[in-house]
C-alpha cells in the first residue's frame, strides 16, 4: 500500500497547480523531519496561492524546528499581512492563529 506521501505525490504529478497537493507534500515532509523538504514546497505552495494562509503558519513553524526565529518571525508578519489583506473567514484566522506563534516566540 502506498505512503499518503506516495499518493499525493501521484496527485502532484497529475496536477502540478494544485495547491492543496503541494501544501500536504510539505506536511508529511514536515512529520518526517526533513524540513528543508517542507519549506521547498510550501514555497511551491505559496508560489501556486499567495493567499495560502496557512502556508506561512506551517512555514514558520518548519523553521522554528530548524532554530530560525528570525525567518519564522518573518514568515508570519508576511504571513499576517497577506491574511488580513484577503480577508476571508479562514484567512482571518489563520492570521490569529499566526499572531499567536508570533508572539510566543
Amino acid at each position: 500500500m502506498p505512503t499518503r506521501l506516495e499518493q499525493l505525490l501521484k496527485l502532484h504529478a497529475a496536477d502540478p497547480a494544485d495547491p492543496f497537493c503541494t501544501y500536504g507534500i510539505a506536511l508529511e515532509h514536515g512529520k518526517a523531519g526533513a524540513f528543508d523538504q517542507a519549506l521547498t514546497w510550501l514555497d511551491k505552495t505559496l508560489e501556486l496561492d499567495g493567499n495560502y494562509a496557512y502556508a506561512f503558519f506551517q512555514k514558520a513553524k518548519m523553521f522554528i524546528e530548524k532554530g530560525e526565529e528570525e525567518q519564522a518571525k518573518a514568515t508570519l508578519q508576511n504571513g499576517i499581512a497577506a491574511a488580513r489583506k484577503h480577508g476571508s473567514p479562514d484567512s482571518l484566522h489563520a492570521a490569529e492563529e499566526m499572531t499567536g506563534l508570533l508572539e510566543s516566540i
